[in-house]
């Protein structure tokens, strides 16, 4: 695997290195050893999946507050999506920038979520399916979410939101939850990002905020 730091530490861009023959390709997607030298978590205790079926959907930005902090490991087996992730780190001199990263059937690539981050996509195609590997269990008194068009996260959507659940329409602006926010991911001892960028090449965002 390719693993390229984005300018949000310990958030990572993940390509494959394709072993081509006749038959097609066959590439690594996930190791505990390359994830571990990278300082990335190695646990999945979850792997879920989710198709949507008209482009321009919007789902999230979710996360879940400590104790229940999860990582997330998402690509997309068929289709397209705009995938954004938002650092809610109150420590981070990054607090509250994004990265975007098209991901889709055919580059193959994954975005590893760190603790303390949210996150969500745009679906760019109809009929599109997400895999994603989460390193905690779903804990619905942790959930936590931000509007997507909350005006203080600057968030470029490529398509006209067409699709976006009342749940995630429901989710308070930041100005109003701000304080709680910080309040409840603030950690006294927060464990540091030990990912270092190995790639040469820069990773592959788009709509940085």
């Amino acid at each position: 695997m390719i693993v390229t730091e984005t300018k949000l530490r310990g958030a990572f861009v993940l390509s494959l290195e394709p072993r081509e023959d006749n038959r097609g390709f066959f590439a690594r997607a996930f190791c505990q050893r390359e994830f571990r030298e990278h300082g990335l978590k190695t646990v999945i205790a979850q792997t879920n999946l989710g198709f949507t079926r008209t482009k321009g959907t919007v789902r999230g930005l979710h996360f879940q507050y400590p104790p229940a902090v999860e990582t997330k490991l998402v690509r997309v087996t068929r289709g397209a999506v705009l995938d954004v992730i938002v650092d809610l780190r109150p420590e981070s001199p990054t607090y509250l920038e994004h990265v975007a990263v098209e991901l889709s059937a055919d580059n193959h690539r994954s975005v590893y979520v760190p603790e303390r981050f949210a996150h969500g996509y745009q679906v760019l195609e109809d009929n599109t399916e997400t895999a994603y590997d989460s390193g905690e269990f779903y804990t619905p008194a942790a959930e936590g979410g931000l509007r997507y068009d909350d005006p203080r996260l600057r968030l470029s959507w490529p398509l006209p939101p067409v699709e976006v659940s009342a749940k995630d329409r429901s989710w308070k602006l930041l100005e109003e939850i701000e304080a709680e926010l910080k309040r409840r991911m603030t950690v006294e001892d927060p464990r540091p990002a030990l990912g270092t960028n190995r790639s040469v090449a820069p990773a592959p965002e788009r709509g940085n905020g």
